[in-house]
């Protein structure tokens, strides 16, 4: 027999439910999250850093969640809401840490940006006492790099967000 015949298909079917839209899909079974949504879905707001999780530049949300989409497969997300920087505006209005973000200057060159918003949504949705004090931002925002050092706005914008 030869390999062509007794290769089998690595492809999976998956259903992507990203930004409350589903989009279903044939991937195969080694893409990243990271990569269904930049290459298949068109969502390029999350970025590709590091590429290994070590940034926090894919940082998205999977059922609420903060994950790092360059580690995870499109395929372990089959039927999970997953929300991407591109769906926190409501109505063309933006989340709140987005507002608070552009008014404290926690931007600089904007390649973390997008992985920062979501840890910091993600942060403002979990129990107040990881919230508590800049330490305890710090400390939860620490897998999101930012190579220009903007940490202290950053932490000024999470804090007046959960300060509301």
């Amino acid at each position: 027999m030869s390999s062509a015949t007794t290769a089998r298909s690595t492809e999976v079917t998956v259903e992507l439910h990203v930004n409350g839209r589903v989009y279903p899909a044939r991937l195969d079974s080694t893409t990243t999250l990271l990569d269904a949504l930049r290459d298949d879905l068109h969502l390029t707001g999350t970025k590709k850093g590091c590429d290994q999780g070590a940034c926090g530049a894919c940082t998205v949300l999977r059922d609420g969640k903060r994950i790092v989409s360059c580690l995870t497969l499109a395929a372990q997300c089959d039927g999970s809401e997953i929300t991407t920087i591109e769906g926190l505006a409501e109505d063309g209005v933006p989340h709140p840490v987005q507002d608070a973000f552009v008014k404290h200057d926690a931007m600089q060159c904007g390649y973390c940006t997008a992985g920062q918003v979501m840890s910091a949504v993600s942060l403002l949705g979990e129990d107040e006492d990881r919230r508590a004090t800049d330490d305890d931002i710090r400390e939860f925002m620490s897998g999101n790099l930012c190579r220009c050092a903007a940490y202290p706005n950053i932490v000024a914008a999470i804090r007046e967000v959960a300060g509301e």
